[in-house]
């Protein structure tokens, strides 16, 4: 990888029938949920793959999933995979940060339909003058965690409430005081049935 060059890392989940969205999938549907979830995935990860300005990478959990990423999300075949490896979730982001230290880095939600190659390349863009971007999720949470230099993410996501209001608002707290922090721009995030009707709505309306 030459030096300096900037990352994307959609950060995936294998996709298993009831293995994903289970928030979603208790209100719409195990079936349902998944294919939300492989669409979405599949779309954004094209969107990315097309640009020239960054490599994208796709970070898998759990192990051992390729046959499975092949069947869910053909359309990704042949993108660059590693594994997210053991632990939490906060721990894994840490990990696949910290793996491409010192590039500029996106670890970047899979499932986040308003995901776009212009949104991606903005947070990119504020990379140039800050050590972490964030970008907000509706919800409290967070679709987009960037990075850029050898800093790594210890401390980072400790104590972080997952899946809460606060999800952000808590990480936030652990970035170190003498590190710059931008926000990229706030996104959607459809994790149970209301936001899957909103969501679906303005797929129509659009």
């Amino acid at each position: 990888m030459p030096k300096r060059r900037s990352v994307a890392i959609l950060f995936l989940k294998a996709p298993l029938v009831g293995g994903i969205k289970t928030r979603l999938a208790a209100d719409i549907g195990g079936l349902a949920a998944w294919r939300f979830y492989c669409d979405t995935a599949q779309q954004v990860g094209r969107r990315l793959a097309r640009r020239p300005e960054w490599d994208l990478v796709l970070a898998v959990t759990p192990r051992r999933s390729a046959r499975h990423l092949r069947r869910g999300l053909p359309r990704l075949a042949g993108l660059p995979c590693i594994d997210q490896g053991e632990g939490d979730l906060g721990v894994r982001m840490a990990r696949c940060l910290d793996r491409f230290a010192p590039h500029p880095r996106l670890l970047i939600g899979a499932d986040i339909p308003g995901i776009d190659a212009g949104v991606a390349g903005r947070s990119f863009e504020l990379l140039l003058r800050s050590d972490l971007v964030f970008g907000p999720a509706e919800d409290g949470g967070f679709w987009l965690v960037g990075q850029r230099g050898p800093a790594r993410c210890a401390g980072l996501f400790d104590r972080v409430p997952w899946s809460r209001p606060e999800t952000l608002a808590a990480t936030l707290r652990n970035a170190p005081r003498h590190r710059r922090v931008a926000l990229a721009e706030t996104l959607a995030d459809v994790d149970d049935g209301a936001a899957y009707r909103a969501w679906k709505e303005r797929t129509v309306a659009g």
